[in-house]
């Protein structure tokens, strides 16, 4: 049961994180290889707990943590192309629903893992939930687009991550796999600094004071808190998986879109300035079905 609560709290610090990139791609850092850099470049900090009891690892393990590390880098990359395309509301269950089918396939062929028959119940109602939420009907897009091409590739490159980080877990203990696992993200920061984008932006200076937004002023405070706060949930969420399973836990992320959601309903009705999407009562009766599909489905792991 900790295992539920924990990844509950990491996916619950994930869904403000999801809403918190969507608004910085829009209003300060329009660029999705800038905001990869931002994201994974400071992941080599994680080295500094090595003096704190971290192990070396051997033989294919390097491999094998790194391949989790970089999958992950290129996963969020990927991810921003496709927020930067599409509604977070809807692109990110869409995500989060092949990363599940993407998990459950390679959990079982690759680290043999064996679910009850509840639980594959439950990872199957999860995954048709964050499908059914990421229909999108909104003044930009009808239906399916480019962006969830990108989507699909983000959510494999996930998938690879999280079973190779949970092989990891499994031969050494918590802190000397997420170490070496998050560590491994920050080579994917160095990658991006071969875009002229990217390494630009530390030589040029602002020519003008055009628009400027409280976003646009703030934005190093904006992404570094948005950066602790995923950091947090990520810790919480790859704990819930060094306690249980790597399939299940990631099936949980149903429930971090419905928060999501519920977060964006409210914002784009009380503070519009700051966040806001738009809906079609179509889209709101689907979003509220998934939600509850979300919440028969994590009940499944529970029982």
């Amino acid at each position: 049961m900790t295992w539920f609560i924990v990844a509950l709290l990491g996916y619950t610090c994930l869904a403000v994180v999801f809403i918190l990139d969507k608004f910085i791609l829009d209003k300060s850092v329009s660029k999705p290889i800038v905001y990869t850099f931002y994201s994974t470049i400071f992941m080599f900090a994680a080295l500094l707990a090595f003096p704190f009891g971290v192990s070396m690892l051997s033989g294919l393990d390097w491999i094998i943590a790194l391949v989790a590390g970089v999958s992950f880098g290129v996963g969020l990359w990927w991810m921003f192309i496709a927020l930067s395309i599409g509604e977070t509301s809807h692109m990110s269950p869409f995500i989060g629903g092949i990363i599940t089918i993407g998990i459950y396939a390679l959990s079982s062929v690759f680290l043999g893992e064996h679910l009850t028959g509840l639980h594959v119940i439950g990872i199957a109602i999860l995954a048709i939930a964050s499908l059914s939420l990421s229909f999108e009907e909104s003044n930009n897009h009808h239906g399916f687009h480019k962006g969830f091409l990108w989507g699909i590739a983000a959510a494999l490159a996930f998938a690879v991550s999280h079973v190779a980080t949970k092989h990891i877990y499994n031969q050494y203990d918590f802190l000397t796999g997420i170490v070496w696992t998050r560590a491994a993200i920050g080579f994917v920061g160095l990658y991006t600094l071969c875009f002229p984008s990217v390494y630009k932006t530390f030589t040029e200076k602002k020519k003008s004071k055009e628009k400027t937004t409280y976003a646009t002023k703030h934005v190093l405070g904006l992404v570094v808190s948005d950066k602790i706060l995923a950091v947090v949930g990520v810790i919480l969420i790859q704990y819930a998986i060094a306690l249980g399973s790597v399939t299940i836990v990631n099936a949980m992320a149903g429930i971090q879109f419905a928060l999501m959601f519920i977060f964006i309903i409210i914002l784009s009705k009380w503070a519009p300035k700051v966040f806001a999407e738009d809906f079609t009562k179509r889209e709101l009766v689907i979003e509220w079905v998934g939600i509850l599909l979300v919440i028969a489905g994590s009940v499944l792991f529970v029982i």
